[in-house]
Protein backbone atom coordinates (compact mmCIF):
# COMPACT_ATOMS: atom_id res chain seq x y z
CA UNK A 1 0.00 0.00 0.00
CA UNK A 2 1.26 3.48 -0.87
CA UNK A 3 2.22 5.70 2.04
CA UNK A 4 0.28 8.88 2.71
CA UNK A 5 3.12 11.00 1.34
CA UNK A 6 3.23 8.94 -1.85
CA UNK A 7 -0.54 9.28 -2.33
CA UNK A 8 -0.33 13.08 -1.92
CA UNK A 9 2.69 13.49 -4.19
CA UNK A 10 1.04 11.40 -6.90
CA UNK A 11 -2.12 13.49 -6.61
CA UNK A 12 -0.19 16.76 -6.83
CA UNK A 13 1.55 15.62 -10.03
CA UNK A 14 -1.84 15.01 -11.62
CA UNK A 15 -3.21 18.39 -10.47
CA UNK A 16 -0.71 20.68 -12.20
CA UNK A 17 -3.25 21.89 -14.76
CA UNK A 18 -5.96 22.54 -12.15
CA UNK A 19 -3.52 24.40 -9.90
CA UNK A 20 -2.37 26.56 -12.82
CA UNK A 21 -5.97 27.66 -13.42
CA UNK A 22 -6.29 28.61 -9.75
CA UNK A 23 -3.02 30.57 -9.92
CA UNK A 24 -4.28 32.56 -12.91
CA UNK A 25 -7.50 33.46 -11.05
CA UNK A 26 -5.44 34.47 -7.99
CA UNK A 27 -3.20 36.75 -10.06
CA UNK A 28 -6.17 38.41 -11.76
CA UNK A 29 -7.96 39.07 -8.48
CA UNK A 30 -4.80 40.24 -6.71
CA UNK A 31 -4.20 42.85 -9.41
CA UNK A 32 -7.85 43.95 -9.19
CA UNK A 33 -7.61 44.41 -5.42
CA UNK A 34 -4.25 46.19 -5.65
CA UNK A 35 -5.62 48.59 -8.25
CA UNK A 36 -8.55 49.47 -5.99
CA UNK A 37 -6.11 50.35 -3.19
CA UNK A 38 -4.04 52.52 -5.53
CA UNK A 39 -7.01 54.24 -7.17
CA UNK A 40 -8.54 55.16 -3.80
CA UNK A 41 -5.21 56.39 -2.40
CA UNK A 42 -5.22 54.14 0.69
CA UNK A 43 -2.80 55.68 3.22
CA UNK A 44 -1.81 55.20 6.89
CA UNK A 45 -4.32 57.82 8.00
CA UNK A 46 -7.08 55.50 6.81
CA UNK A 47 -6.08 52.96 9.47
CA UNK A 48 -7.10 55.29 12.30
CA UNK A 49 -10.60 55.45 13.68
CA UNK A 50 -12.97 57.83 15.43
CA UNK A 51 -15.00 57.23 18.57
CA UNK A 52 -18.56 57.74 19.70
CA UNK A 53 -21.05 58.10 16.88
CA UNK A 54 -18.39 57.40 14.27
CA UNK A 55 -19.14 60.49 12.21
CA UNK A 56 -16.67 61.71 9.55
CA UNK A 57 -14.66 58.48 9.58
CA UNK A 58 -12.34 58.92 6.59
CA UNK A 59 -10.97 55.38 6.82
CA UNK A 60 -14.45 53.86 6.80
CA UNK A 61 -15.40 55.89 3.74
CA UNK A 62 -12.31 54.80 1.80
CA UNK A 63 -12.81 51.20 2.89
CA UNK A 64 -16.33 51.26 1.44
CA UNK A 65 -14.97 52.71 -1.81
CA UNK A 66 -12.26 50.05 -2.12
CA UNK A 67 -14.77 47.23 -1.62
CA UNK A 68 -17.18 48.88 -4.08
CA UNK A 69 -14.47 49.02 -6.75
CA UNK A 70 -13.33 45.44 -6.15
CA UNK A 71 -16.86 44.06 -6.42
CA UNK A 72 -17.91 46.45 -9.22
CA UNK A 73 -20.61 48.05 -7.07
CA UNK A 74 -22.13 51.53 -6.96
CA UNK A 75 -21.79 51.45 -3.19
CA UNK A 76 -20.50 49.14 -0.46
CA UNK A 77 -21.13 48.89 3.26
CA UNK A 78 -18.23 47.27 5.14
CA UNK A 79 -18.84 47.10 8.88
CA UNK A 80 -17.45 45.37 11.92
CA UNK A 81 -20.94 45.62 13.44
CA UNK A 82 -22.34 42.70 11.45
CA UNK A 83 -22.35 39.79 13.93
CA UNK A 84 -22.17 37.10 11.25
CA UNK A 85 -22.86 36.35 7.62
CA UNK A 86 -26.47 35.57 8.54
CA UNK A 87 -26.82 38.98 10.24
CA UNK A 88 -25.35 40.67 7.16
CA UNK A 89 -27.81 38.95 4.84
CA UNK A 90 -30.70 39.61 7.24
CA UNK A 91 -29.96 43.35 7.13
CA UNK A 92 -30.09 43.28 3.33
CA UNK A 93 -33.38 41.36 3.38
CA UNK A 94 -35.14 43.36 6.10
CA UNK A 95 -33.80 46.62 4.69
CA UNK A 96 -35.25 45.99 1.24
CA UNK A 97 -38.45 44.09 2.02
CA UNK A 98 -41.56 45.39 3.76
CA UNK A 99 -44.92 43.90 4.62
CA UNK A 100 -46.68 42.69 1.47
CA UNK A 101 -43.45 42.32 -0.54
CA UNK A 102 -42.55 38.91 -1.90
CA UNK A 103 -39.25 37.02 -1.63
CA UNK A 104 -38.46 33.96 -3.73
CA UNK A 105 -35.54 31.62 -3.06
CA UNK A 106 -34.43 30.32 -6.47
CA UNK A 107 -32.38 27.29 -5.33
CA UNK A 108 -34.79 25.49 -3.03
CA UNK A 109 -34.67 26.09 0.70
CA UNK A 110 -31.69 28.15 1.90
CA UNK A 111 -29.47 26.90 4.71
CA UNK A 112 -30.79 26.53 8.24
CA UNK A 113 -29.94 29.91 9.74
CA UNK A 114 -31.50 31.74 6.78
CA UNK A 115 -34.66 29.68 7.11
CA UNK A 116 -35.05 31.10 10.61
CA UNK A 117 -34.52 34.64 9.27
CA UNK A 118 -37.20 33.99 6.65
CA UNK A 119 -39.53 32.26 9.10
CA UNK A 120 -39.90 28.74 7.72
CA UNK A 121 -38.02 27.28 10.70
CA UNK A 122 -37.60 28.10 14.38
CA UNK A 123 -39.74 28.43 17.48
CA UNK A 124 -42.72 30.75 17.73
CA UNK A 125 -40.72 33.72 19.05
CA UNK A 126 -38.15 33.34 16.28
CA UNK A 127 -40.88 33.15 13.66
CA UNK A 128 -42.54 36.24 15.11
CA UNK A 129 -39.36 38.23 14.44
CA UNK A 130 -38.79 36.76 10.97
CA UNK A 131 -39.58 38.16 7.54
CA UNK A 132 -42.79 36.14 7.34
CA UNK A 133 -43.66 37.26 10.87
CA UNK A 134 -43.35 40.84 9.63
CA UNK A 135 -45.68 40.30 6.69
CA UNK A 136 -43.25 39.44 3.91
CA UNK A 137 -44.53 36.79 1.52
CA UNK A 138 -42.22 33.89 0.72
CA UNK A 139 -41.93 31.20 -1.91
CA UNK A 140 -39.16 29.01 -3.29
CA UNK A 141 -38.29 27.16 -6.47
CA UNK A 142 -37.56 23.49 -5.71
CA UNK A 143 -34.39 22.06 -7.17
CA UNK A 144 -34.52 19.81 -10.20
CA UNK A 145 -33.58 16.27 -9.08
CA UNK A 146 -32.43 17.82 -5.76
CA UNK A 147 -29.33 19.17 -7.57
CA UNK A 148 -29.88 21.74 -10.30
CA UNK A 149 -31.75 25.00 -10.79
CA UNK A 150 -35.15 24.42 -12.41
CA UNK A 151 -35.16 27.30 -14.86
CA UNK A 152 -38.61 26.46 -16.26
CA UNK A 153 -40.11 26.51 -12.77
CA UNK A 154 -38.20 29.72 -12.00
CA UNK A 155 -39.64 31.42 -15.05
CA UNK A 156 -43.15 30.38 -14.04
CA UNK A 157 -42.65 31.50 -10.44
CA UNK A 158 -41.43 35.06 -11.12
CA UNK A 159 -44.03 37.73 -11.88
CA UNK A 160 -44.72 41.39 -11.12
CA UNK A 161 -45.47 40.57 -7.50
CA UNK A 162 -41.92 39.30 -6.86
CA UNK A 163 -39.93 41.98 -5.05
CA UNK A 164 -36.66 40.09 -4.55
CA UNK A 165 -35.05 36.78 -5.37
CA UNK A 166 -32.52 35.18 -3.03
CA UNK A 167 -29.69 33.43 -4.86
CA UNK A 168 -27.57 31.36 -2.48
CA UNK A 169 -24.25 30.87 -4.28
CA UNK A 170 -22.84 28.19 -1.99
CA UNK A 171 -24.54 24.88 -1.29
CA UNK A 172 -24.76 25.34 2.49
CA UNK A 173 -25.60 22.12 4.33
CA UNK A 174 -26.98 20.44 1.22
CA UNK A 175 -25.76 18.14 -1.52
CA UNK A 176 -26.73 20.39 -4.42
CA UNK A 177 -24.13 22.01 -6.60
CA UNK A 178 -22.90 25.45 -5.63
CA UNK A 179 -23.89 28.03 -8.23
CA UNK A 180 -21.31 29.09 -10.79
CA UNK A 181 -21.06 32.66 -11.99
CA UNK A 182 -22.51 31.50 -15.30
CA UNK A 183 -25.54 29.99 -13.54
CA UNK A 184 -26.05 33.16 -11.49
CA UNK A 185 -25.96 35.18 -14.71
CA UNK A 186 -28.61 32.93 -16.27
CA UNK A 187 -30.82 33.22 -13.16
CA UNK A 188 -30.59 37.04 -13.22
CA UNK A 189 -31.48 37.14 -16.92
CA UNK A 190 -34.57 34.96 -16.42
CA UNK A 191 -35.70 37.04 -13.44
CA UNK A 192 -35.15 40.40 -15.14
CA UNK A 193 -36.97 39.27 -18.28
CA UNK A 194 -40.04 38.44 -16.20
CA UNK A 195 -39.77 41.41 -13.82
CA UNK A 196 -37.13 44.10 -14.52
CA UNK A 197 -37.78 45.69 -11.10
CA UNK A 198 -37.13 42.54 -9.09
CA UNK A 199 -33.99 42.76 -6.91
CA UNK A 200 -31.51 39.95 -7.56
CA UNK A 201 -29.75 39.42 -4.23
CA UNK A 202 -26.83 36.98 -4.05
CA UNK A 203 -25.62 35.41 -0.82
CA UNK A 204 -21.94 35.51 -1.84
CA UNK A 205 -20.55 33.69 1.22
CA UNK A 206 -17.65 31.32 0.44
CA UNK A 207 -17.52 32.49 -3.20
CA UNK A 208 -15.47 35.69 -3.20
CA UNK A 209 -12.29 35.55 -5.35
CA UNK A 210 -12.85 31.94 -6.42
CA UNK A 211 -13.57 33.17 -9.97
CA UNK A 212 -12.48 36.21 -11.99
CA UNK A 213 -15.99 37.69 -11.87
CA UNK A 214 -18.31 38.48 -9.00
CA UNK A 215 -22.14 38.34 -9.15
CA UNK A 216 -22.64 42.11 -9.61
CA UNK A 217 -20.77 41.81 -12.92
CA UNK A 218 -23.31 39.35 -14.33
CA UNK A 219 -26.62 40.98 -13.44
CA UNK A 220 -27.04 40.82 -9.65
CA UNK A 221 -28.24 43.99 -7.91
CA UNK A 222 -27.00 43.26 -4.40
CA UNK A 223 -24.50 40.89 -2.72
CA UNK A 224 -23.50 40.24 0.86
CA UNK A 225 -21.00 38.16 2.76
CA UNK A 226 -18.96 37.68 5.91
CA UNK A 227 -15.53 39.14 6.65
CA UNK A 228 -14.50 36.01 8.57
CA UNK A 229 -14.85 34.10 5.33
CA UNK A 230 -13.07 34.77 2.02
CA UNK A 231 -12.77 38.58 1.85
CA UNK A 232 -11.25 38.91 5.32
CA UNK A 233 -8.18 36.92 4.34
CA UNK A 234 -8.07 35.24 7.76
CA UNK A 235 -7.15 38.51 9.51
CA UNK A 236 -10.46 40.26 10.12
CA UNK A 237 -11.95 39.58 13.56
CA UNK A 238 -15.64 40.10 12.75
CA UNK A 239 -18.02 41.84 10.41
CA UNK A 240 -19.53 41.65 6.96
CA UNK A 241 -20.09 43.57 3.75
CA UNK A 242 -23.00 44.44 1.49
CA UNK A 243 -22.40 45.83 -2.01
CA UNK A 244 -24.45 46.70 -5.07
CA UNK A 245 -26.81 49.44 -6.18
CA UNK A 246 -26.63 52.49 -3.93
CA UNK A 247 -30.34 52.51 -3.02
CA UNK A 248 -30.37 48.88 -1.89
CA UNK A 249 -27.11 49.19 0.05
CA UNK A 250 -28.31 52.29 1.90
CA UNK A 251 -31.59 50.59 2.76
CA UNK A 252 -29.53 47.76 4.24
CA UNK A 253 -27.50 50.30 6.22
CA UNK A 254 -30.70 51.74 7.64
CA UNK A 255 -31.50 48.30 8.99
CA UNK A 256 -28.03 47.84 10.50
CA UNK A 257 -28.08 51.23 12.25
CA UNK A 258 -31.32 53.26 12.00
CA UNK A 259 -33.20 55.35 9.45
CA UNK A 260 -31.53 58.73 9.31
CA UNK A 261 -28.16 57.26 10.32
CA UNK A 262 -27.67 54.63 7.64
CA UNK A 263 -24.06 54.32 6.47
CA UNK A 264 -22.97 57.60 8.10
CA UNK A 265 -22.53 56.29 11.65
CA UNK A 266 -20.86 53.53 13.57
CA UNK A 267 -17.40 53.68 15.14
CA UNK A 268 -15.12 50.94 13.75
CA UNK A 269 -13.08 50.24 16.93
CA UNK A 270 -9.63 50.43 15.31
CA UNK A 271 -10.37 47.62 12.88
CA UNK A 272 -9.67 49.50 9.63
CA UNK A 273 -6.15 48.23 9.09
CA UNK A 274 -7.07 44.59 9.61
CA UNK A 275 -9.96 44.87 7.13
CA UNK A 276 -7.80 46.63 4.53
CA UNK A 277 -4.98 44.13 5.00
CA UNK A 278 -7.32 41.13 5.06
CA UNK A 279 -8.86 42.20 1.76
CA UNK A 280 -5.41 42.62 0.26
CA UNK A 281 -4.43 39.10 1.39
CA UNK A 282 -7.73 37.51 0.37
CA UNK A 283 -6.99 36.49 -3.25
CA UNK A 284 -3.90 34.53 -2.19
CA UNK A 285 -5.54 32.98 0.88
CA UNK A 286 -8.60 31.94 -1.13
CA UNK A 287 -6.33 30.50 -3.81
CA UNK A 288 -4.58 28.25 -1.28
CA UNK A 289 -7.93 27.16 0.18
CA UNK A 290 -9.18 26.23 -3.29
CA UNK A 291 -5.99 24.27 -4.03
CA UNK A 292 -6.43 22.41 -0.75
CA UNK A 293 -10.03 21.57 -1.66
CA UNK A 294 -8.92 20.29 -5.07
CA UNK A 295 -6.25 18.12 -3.44
CA UNK A 296 -8.82 16.76 -1.00
CA UNK A 297 -11.22 15.98 -3.86
CA UNK A 298 -8.49 14.07 -5.69
CA UNK A 299 -7.44 12.08 -2.62
CA UNK A 300 -10.99 11.18 -1.55
CA UNK A 301 -11.68 10.07 -5.11
CA UNK A 302 -8.59 7.84 -4.98
CA UNK A 303 -9.55 6.17 -1.70
CA UNK A 304 -13.18 5.57 -2.62
CA UNK A 305 -15.18 8.31 -0.89
CA UNK A 306 -17.99 10.16 -2.64
CA UNK A 307 -16.74 13.74 -2.63
CA UNK A 308 -17.95 16.79 -4.55
CA UNK A 309 -17.08 18.84 -6.47
CA UNK A 310 -14.66 16.57 -8.33
CA UNK A 311 -11.04 17.64 -8.58
CA UNK A 312 -11.36 18.55 -12.27
CA UNK A 313 -14.63 20.50 -11.99
CA UNK A 314 -14.74 24.29 -12.10
CA UNK A 315 -14.89 25.83 -8.64
CA UNK A 316 -17.30 28.49 -7.45
CA UNK A 317 -16.69 28.32 -3.68
CA UNK A 318 -14.17 26.93 -1.18
CA UNK A 319 -16.32 24.09 0.16
CA UNK A 320 -15.57 20.38 -0.33
CA UNK A 321 -18.28 17.81 0.47
CA UNK A 322 -17.37 14.34 1.72
CA UNK A 323 -20.32 11.97 2.08
CA UNK A 324 -19.80 9.35 4.79
CA UNK A 325 -23.29 7.80 4.99
CA UNK A 326 -23.00 7.19 8.74
CA UNK A 327 -22.48 9.30 11.84
CA UNK A 328 -19.31 7.60 13.11
CA UNK A 329 -16.97 8.31 10.17
CA UNK A 330 -18.26 11.90 9.95
CA UNK A 331 -17.35 12.43 13.60
CA UNK A 332 -13.97 10.72 13.12
CA UNK A 333 -13.07 12.95 10.18
CA UNK A 334 -13.98 16.15 12.02
CA UNK A 335 -11.96 15.04 15.03
CA UNK A 336 -8.95 14.43 12.79
CA UNK A 337 -9.18 17.95 11.37
CA UNK A 338 -9.51 19.36 14.90
CA UNK A 339 -6.51 17.44 16.17
CA UNK A 340 -4.28 19.01 13.51
CA UNK A 341 -5.45 22.58 14.06
CA UNK A 342 -3.15 25.32 15.39
CA UNK A 343 -5.65 26.33 18.09
CA UNK A 344 -7.43 23.88 20.42
CA UNK A 345 -5.80 20.91 18.72
CA UNK A 346 -6.22 18.95 21.95
CA UNK A 347 -10.01 19.42 22.00
CA UNK A 348 -12.37 16.64 20.88
CA UNK A 349 -15.41 18.03 19.01
CA UNK A 350 -18.78 16.43 19.77
CA UNK A 351 -22.18 16.98 18.10
CA UNK A 352 -24.29 19.66 19.78
CA UNK A 353 -27.21 21.96 19.13
CA UNK A 354 -26.14 25.36 17.83
CA UNK A 355 -28.41 28.44 17.55
CA UNK A 356 -29.90 28.64 14.09
CA UNK A 357 -29.74 24.90 13.33
CA UNK A 358 -32.48 22.29 13.77
CA UNK A 359 -30.15 19.27 13.99
CA UNK A 360 -27.08 18.69 16.09
CA UNK A 361 -23.93 19.85 14.31
CA UNK A 362 -20.36 18.67 14.75
CA UNK A 363 -17.80 21.39 14.13
CA UNK A 364 -14.05 21.09 13.86
CA UNK A 365 -12.38 24.45 13.78
CA UNK A 366 -9.16 25.15 15.63
CA UNK A 367 -9.17 28.67 14.28
CA UNK A 368 -7.56 31.89 15.45
CA UNK A 369 -10.91 33.64 14.97
CA UNK A 370 -13.99 31.86 16.32
CA UNK A 371 -16.18 30.56 13.50
CA UNK A 372 -13.77 31.62 10.77
CA UNK A 373 -14.39 29.43 7.74
CA UNK A 374 -11.57 30.79 5.63
CA UNK A 375 -9.38 28.97 8.16
CA UNK A 376 -9.29 25.17 7.82
CA UNK A 377 -12.40 23.66 9.33
CA UNK A 378 -14.86 20.83 8.82
CA UNK A 379 -18.41 20.50 10.04
CA UNK A 380 -21.70 18.88 9.26
CA UNK A 381 -25.23 18.35 10.59
CA UNK A 382 -25.92 15.00 12.21
CA UNK A 383 -28.48 13.87 9.68
CA UNK A 384 -28.48 11.67 6.60
CA UNK A 385 -26.49 11.37 4.39
CA UNK A 386 -23.91 12.50 7.01
CA UNK A 387 -21.86 14.89 4.91
CA UNK A 388 -18.73 16.64 6.11
CA UNK A 389 -18.24 20.13 4.72
CA UNK A 390 -14.54 20.92 4.63
CA UNK A 391 -13.54 24.47 3.85
CA UNK A 392 -10.79 27.02 4.13
CA UNK A 393 -7.14 26.88 4.98
CA UNK A 394 -4.93 29.94 5.42
CA UNK A 395 -2.19 28.14 3.53
CA UNK A 396 -1.99 25.10 1.30
CA UNK A 397 0.68 23.41 3.43
CA UNK A 398 -1.65 23.19 6.45
CA UNK A 399 -4.39 21.53 4.41
CA UNK A 400 -1.89 19.04 2.98
CA UNK A 401 -0.60 18.16 6.46
CA UNK A 402 -4.14 17.56 7.77
CA UNK A 403 -4.98 15.35 4.79
CA UNK A 404 -1.75 13.38 5.28
CA UNK A 405 -2.64 12.74 8.91
CA UNK A 406 -6.13 11.60 7.93
CA UNK A 407 -4.61 9.16 5.43
CA UNK A 408 -2.20 7.91 8.07
CA UNK A 409 -5.11 7.11 10.39
CA UNK A 410 -7.19 5.18 7.86
CA UNK A 411 -4.12 3.32 6.56
CA UNK A 412 -3.21 1.92 9.97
Amino acid sequence: MNTSIEIIKKAEKELVEQFEIVNDIRDYNQEKVLQAFIDNKVAPEHFYTVSGYGHDDLGREVLDKVFAQVFKAEKALVRIHFASGTHTLACALFGNLKSGDKLVSVAGAPYDTMQEVIGTMGDEETKRSSLIGNGVLYDEVPLLNDEDIDFEALENKIDNSTTMVLIQRSKGYSTRKSLSIETIEKICKVVKQKNPNCICFVDNCYGEFVDTKEPLEVGADLIGGSLIKNPGGGLVEAGGYIAGKSLYVERSANRLTAPGIGSEGGAMFNQHRLIFQGLFMAPSVVSDAVKGAILAAKIFDEIGYNSTPKYNEKRTDIIQNITFGQAEPLEAFCRTIQSFSPVNGYVTPIPEYIPGYEDQVIMAGGTFIEGSTIELSADGPMREPYVAYMQGGLNYAHIKIALKMFLDKINK
